[in-house]
């Protein structure tokens, strides 16, 4: 499926482009931002082969990820970064990853971004469960995944090594029939 599109009252997915390094750099090259991530900020070297990659899965086929732009409808600036990517042991299944400039966070923006990539996902995707994880610290993601529904199912001991330190991650997870009840 090239190219995505999909859109909210405020926001907008679409597909990344080589010119949205810069906007990426703000994210991934934020202390604030990547600070409750699995890696550490990248230069602009690094979120430039994010970006080519990102641009060249979109036309692979079969397509197994989709990182996508995150568009603040009325300014068309590119605020976020979303990601789905299937997971190759669950059929029908993926795992989710999103990230805002911190400029706009506390605006909800984090919400209807997860609900864009749910509903992407389990209507254009058809897929059953979609499910991420996220730094025990990082309560924001946590209100962000409860308030779209994501339930959390448990603990990964010692999941990432970020800085010299492992840390673990929190499992959130919604089935299809959570997002859309009766279906």
């Amino acid at each position: 499926m090239h190219p995505v599109t999909r859109s909210s009252a405020r926001l907008a997915l679409r597909e990344l482009a080589a010119a949205d390094v810069d906007a990426v750099l703000a994210i991934y090259g934020s202390p604030a931002a990547t600070e409750h991530l699995s890696f550490e900020p990248r230069d602009r070297e690094q979120v430039e082969q994010i970006v080519a990659r990102a641009v060249t899965t979109a036309t692979a086929t079969p397509r197994t990820e989709y990182a996508l732009a995150v568009i603040e409808q009325t300014t068309a600036e590119l605020i976020g970064f979303g990601r789905l990517a299937l997971d190759p042991h669950q059929q029908r299944g993926a795992t989710i990853g999103f990230a805002l400039r911190p400029q706009v966070w506390g605006r909800g923006y984090g919400v209807e971004t997860v609900r864009l990539l749910l509903a992407f996902g389990f209507d254009d995707l058809a897929l059953h469960r979609i499910w991420g994880a996220r730094s025990p610290l990082n309560e924001a993601s946590a209100k962000t995944m409860s308030a779209v529904g994501m339930v959390e199912e448990g603990l990964i001991r010692e999941h990432v090594l970020k800085a010299g330190k492992w840390r673990d991650s929190v499992v959130h997870a919604i089935l299809e029939r959570e997002f859309r009840p009766g279906s």
